[in-house]
């Protein structure tokens, strides 16, 4: 990821598209459809090839349409607290909470973005990320009493970093990897987060 404004400025164009996608999708779902790519596309107003950019299959975009559904529910918690350190408890346990709770869903979004493959941009670095906007806007909500104390690149690193603490990937290699339970989890993740 860049750092200069206009990386990341572009990377949040692709949140913001990537996350129209789905909320459409989710509307589509709510209304008891079981929409194709090209039904999203045509709901949402964009090409069908903008769908496949971030999607690279209807069961990918459906899994993550199904989790915006139960998003209020899902979204983690974040300490009220100024303290970096109690906000990034706070989230850390609640996101393996919700990670122990939709950990088959998880598996299922992780499979079908696997078997893809990775698509590249001219640079050789992935082209468009294909899943994580919602972790990666949480995370930027609790470290962000930290983002006018660093650089802005020391952030991105740090939203980063996080971003291999929480969610379904650490979660799965704790499990599958270390045989250990949700609770060890969350205390391992906690001490990594610090």
């Amino acid at each position: 990821m860049t750092s200069d404004a206009g990386g990341n400025g572009r990377e949040r164009q692709r949140r913001r598209t990537r996350r129209a996608i789905v909320e459409t999708a989710a509307e589509l779902l709510a209304r008891g459809e079981s929409p194709s790519i090209a039904d999203v596309a045509e709901a949402a107003d964009i090409a069908k090839r903008t769908v496949y950019t971030y999607f690279a299959t209807v069961e990918h975009l459906l899994a993550d349409a199904a989790i915006e559904l139960s998003r209020r529910g899902a979204e983690p918690m974040v300490a009220a607290s100024e303290d970096p350190g109690e906000r990034l408890e706070a989230f850390v346990r609640s996101m393996t909470a919700n990670t122990t709770a939709t950990e088959d869903l998880g598996r299922t979004i992780i499979k079908h973005t696997l078997a893809v493959g990775v698509d590249t941009a001219d640079n050789g670095e992935p082209a468009v990320p294909r899943r994580g906007y919602r972790r990666v806007e949480w995370i930027e909500q609790a470290l962000a009493p930290v983002r006018e104390r660093v650089a802005p690149a020391a952030f991105e690193r740090l939203v980063s970093a996080m971003a291999a603490v929480v969610g379904w990937e650490p979660f799965i290699v704790l499990r599958d990897v270390r045989g250990l339970t949700a609770d060890e989890i969350g205390d391992v993740s906690a001490w990594m987060a610090r």
